[in-house]
C-alpha cells in the first residue's frame, strides 16, 4: 500500500504540477480549454496556483500526512467543480482532462487517509 500512495502521489503532483506552469504561461491549449467552459484567462493564474499549492502539499503530504490529505481534498474538489462545469456547459472534446485528474484526486485522497 504504501508504494501504491507514493506512486500515485507523485504522478498525480507531478501532473498537477504540469498543469500549473502551464496556466502560468498561459499555453494556449489551456486559454483554449478554459474558454471553452467559460472561464476567463485572467482567472488562469489563480488556478495555476491552486494547482501549484495541491502539487506542493501532496509532496509534502508523503511526510507530514494531514498536509496530504487537504491537498487531496482540495484537488477533489477543484476537479469535481470542474467536472460539472463541462457537464454544464456541454464541452465534452477535452471531458477526459477534467475526468483523469479527478480520478487522481479521489485515489491520492483515499490512499493518504487509508495508508
Amino acid at each position: 500500500m504504501v508504494v501504491a500512495l507514493v506512486v500515485v502521489t507523485l504522478v498525480t503532483a507531478l501532473c498537477n504540477a504540469v498543469e500549473a506552469v502551464a496556466n502560468f504561461m498561459r499555453a494556449e491549449w489551456v486559454k483554449r480549454n478554459s474558454r471553452a467552459v467559460g472561464v476567463p484567462d485572467s482567472w488562469l493564474p489563480f488556478l495555476g496556483f491552486v494547482k501549484g499549492a495541491a502539487a506542493v502539499g501532496l509532496a509534502i503530504g508523503l511526510v507530514w500526512r494531514p498536509l496530504g490529505i487537504a491537498a487531496g481534498a482540495g484537488l477533489v474538489v477543484f476537479f469535481v467543480l470542474a467536472t460539472a462545469l463541462h457537464l454544464r456547459e456541454r464541452v465534452f472534446h477535452n471531458f477526459a482532462g477534467p475526468l483523469l485528474f479527478l480520478a487522481l484526486s479521489v485515489a491520492v485522497l483515499w490512499l493518504m487517509i487509508a495508508a
